[in-house]
């Protein structure tokens, strides 16, 4: 989301999204997959969000707030920033402060101002609804902004303990800035479903991201200190990453804490039904980011500077995911299955009903790698030509070899130095169920636009598409190959979202590529 070319320094969820939505309708498109949509931590990462259940205040759109009466439109100009990639630092500085006010004017005259009535309404009955995560979050968020020690861990000792004392006393204290968070979080829920009801309108699903580990300095491991592996000083005994692979010889030391899979089970699993529910309320589908890490994840202990030192070790598997169908029924999921994949793991995905992920560009290589290539896959897929870790095609080929340039060539014809679409097509024309192009291969953008560098620490998540990126010959195209390859269909088939009776992707068969 924060990709759109929208007004001011970030991408929002007002007009740039919804003119995003016309033109994936008219281009008969029928899946938007977005990142993680929480808000984020260290590094601006969508995947180091400082909650699991709240939604991102950055991406609520000040026009929209304006055109609710919760702020003037001439105060709206005034977080506008430069034009390019996003601007975290305007971000912080200029549109932050000007969600606040807009949310204290709504506190201050939403019970009485007839205009805010209904949404005054809908605000009490969401903190309601919400409130076995929220009132958490507004809180932790507030101590967070108070303390500017950028983690909890750092907060005094009572608080960082949540005594009840101190809890009390620091409700108290904080209420006014917890509310103003609740009211944040209302908005973006508000601007979300919004853009959740225009995408069903269109016959576009939402194909979320749920990261498997959640960031340590998160309301969730300060509220649920329990469920994961800290020591008595509530520090981290290991943390998590994976050994070294594709993108990095020392591998990648991400430094989420890891759970304790045992205290879950022994409590039904309930923190990860609670995660699941909010998912499935948010998105139509939902992507398990290291879907791998479910049956064995790479555990580092705490104070390894890089994940070459870690070790497998079992995780709950099967019996999570049964406790997730047992309390949710069937859910949408697909299993991001990349990287070190064991038999193990690839039973759980088959065994539990849900597609994988492919991607074209690691299938060049060589043969062993064949199976990221249209040939080798199968009905229960998700192809990709790359991700948002990858680095887009284009550049991805400028730095190619020549045994992968050629291999490229002798699959899909020349390509004269331009990749992405003849890729495109060979992802949409397989047999792939769904078949995800990333918006810089559809702009044919290189190395400059990439989102995210694994093992690099700055400088991701930052690119934005150009003004005037979706035209109407971007949309002919499209369409065009979507109807030749049998993926121009509703799978919603009128449906709202949730789409035939909120199945899983992989259940609707061949005759419903998307």
């Amino acid at each position: 989301m924060s990709s759109l070319p929208s007004y001011g320094s970030i991408g929002d969820l007002g007009p740039a999204a919804h003119e995003f939505l016309a033109f994936l309708a008219r281009a008969k498109q029928h899946v938007w997959q977005v990142l993680p949509l929480g808000p984020t931590g260290y590094g601006n990462s969508p995947y180091a969000g400082s909650s699991a259940f709240a939604g991102n205040p950055s991406l609520i759109s000040l026009e929209v707030l304006a055109q609710w009466g919760w702020i003037e439109a001439g105060r709206v100009a005034e977080s506008a920033g430069r034009p390019g990639p996003v601007d975290f630092d305007n971000v912080e500085t200029r549109k932050l402060p000007l969600l606040e006010e807009a949310a204290v004017n709504f506190l201050e005259r939403g019970i009485d101002d007839e205009a805010l009535t209904k949404q005054w309404a809908d605000f009490e009955a969401f903190c309601r609804d919400e409130a076995s995560w929220l009132n958490d979050y507004a809180l932790y968020a507030a101590l967070r902004r108070e303390f500017k020690t950028g983690a909890w861990t750092e907060w005094p000792e009572p608080l960082r303990r949540r005594d009840s004392q101190a809890l009390v006393l620091a409700e108290a204290e904080h209420g006014r800035e917890a509310a103003i968070e609740r009211v944040l979080q209302f908005a973006f829920a508000t601007q979300w479903n919004e853009l959740r009801d225009a995408a069903a309108e269109n016959g576009i699903r939402i194909l979320g991201d749920v990261a498997i580990f959640v960031n340590m300095d998160s309301a969730d491991v300060w509220v649920h200190p329990g469920i994961f592996e800290l020591d008595d000083d509530l520090k981290p005994i290991r943390v998590a990453g994976v050994p070294p692979d594709y993108f990095s010889a020392t591998g990648q030391r991400w430094g989420n804490p890891l759970y304790r899979w045992d205290v879950l089970a022994a409590r039904g699993f309930d923190w990860w039904i609670d995660r699941l529910r909010r998912a499935i309320a948010l998105y139509d589908i939902v992507r398990l980011d290291h879907f791998r890490g479910f049956e064995a994840y790479w555990a580092i202990p705490a104070e390894e500077e890089t994940a070459i030192n870690g070790k497998w070790i079992k995780a709950a598997g099967g019996e999570l995911f049964q406790a997730l169908e047992a309390a949710l029924g069937p859910l949408p999921l697909v299993a991001e299955d990349l990287g070190l994949i064991t038999p193990e793991v690839e039973a759980l995905r088959r065994e539990r009903g849900m597609p994988g992920m492919k991607v074209l560009q690691f299938g060049f290589s060589n043969k062993s790698a064949h199976t990221h290539l249209p040939q080798r896959f199968t009905v229960d897929t998700v192809a990709y030509t790359g991700t948002h870790d990858n680095d887009t095609t284009q550049g991805w080929w400028n730095a190619a070899n020549e045994k992968e340039r050629e291999a490229v060539e002798a699959l899909v014809g020349p390509v004269n130095d331009r990749p992405a679409w003849p890729l495109i097509r060979a992802a949409q024309a397989s047999v792939a169920e769904i078949a995800i192009a990333p918006a810089q291969d559809l702009l044919e953008l290189g190395s400059a636009a990439r989102m995210n560098t694994p093992a690099v620490s700055s400088g991701n998540w930052s690119w934005r598409a150009p003004q005037n990126s979706w035209t109407d010959e971007l949309g002919h195209r499209l369409a065009a190959l979507a109807e030749v390859t049998d993926r121009d269909s509703d799978p919603l088939g009128g449906h709202g979202p949730g789409g035939q009776g909120n199945e899983g992707p992989s259940e609707q068969g061949s005759d419903r590529r998307q």
